[in-house]
């Protein structure tokens, strides 16, 4: 079966000269169907690149990002665009939900975007609002709901559909302790109907919900874990490294 995502030898540098950074060097990743993957390490450690270039928004240095099978680097802009409403889904940090449009509307967007007629781009909408209970919310503005409720929104945005890879990056940082861990669980959940999902994570509470961990320093991997065993283990982990 094909992986959903594979990272081979990818390197990122931005700048030249004496500006140059090295936010990644030669990054392997794979993920496969069904899997959650947490990504962890130090601010500044190439986390928040990884996720990007693995969604297409921003290109490597050098190396190949496969996405359900196909090379990025043979995509043109438009069928990388194309990939990005049909098989990836991305939850950003700001929940980055358009303010003059209503719930169900944020929701049916990319659906509408990629040509789906209107009728069953909201019925699939509202099946995905309706999953992560907040379809009681679908004619409301953003600025109307409380940041859990926003970030649920914007984590059915990114399932809706038949989307097979889930990124999210840092989606709890703004949530309290029990917000947090139902968006976790609501994350797991996803990955149980094959969906596979890689998320951004300063929390080895959170990082305890995922199949493996990952830490990453000064834009390599450092090490993985395997079926984390708890919490702790993971913070004494990434300590060592």
């Amino acid at each position: 079966m094909t992986r959903a995502l594979e990272l081979i030898h990818v390197s990122k540098i931005y700048g030249s000269g004496a500006t140059e950074v090295h936010a990644l060097t030669d990054v392997d990743l794979a993920v496969e169907r069904g899997e959650l993957v947490a990504v962890m390490g130090p601010s500044g450690s190439g986390k928040s690149t990884l996720l990007t270039i693995a969604g297409s928004l921003e290109e490597p240095t050098s190396g190949q990002v496969v996405v359900d099978g196909a090379d990025l680097a043979g995509a043109s802009r438009s069928e990388q665009a194309r990939m990005r409403r049909r098989s990836i889904g991305y939850v950003f940090q700001d929940y980055n939900l358009l303010p003059g449009l209503t719930t169900l509307e944020n929701v049916t967007l990319p659906l509408e975007l990629d040509g789906v007629p209107g009728r069953a781009a909201r019925a699939s909408a509202r099946a995905a609002l309706d999953e992560l209970q907040v379809s009681g919310h679908a004619g409301r503005y953003p600025d109307e709901l409380s940041g859990g409720e926003r970030q649920r929104v914007a984590i059915a945005r990114a399932i809706v559909g038949k989307r097979n890879l889930l990124l999210a990056d840092e989606p709890t940082g703004a949530l309290d302790s029990v917000n947090g861990e139902a968006v976790m669980r609501l994350l797991r959940a996803a990955t149980q109907r094959g969906v596979a999902g890689v998320v951004v994570t300063h929390e080895a509470q959170l990082a305890s919900w995922a199949d493996r961990v990952v830490f990453i320093r000064d834009g390599h991997i450092v090490d993985q874990t395997v079926a984390p065993p708890g919490p702790e283990s993971l913070l004494a982990a990434g300590d060592r490294r």
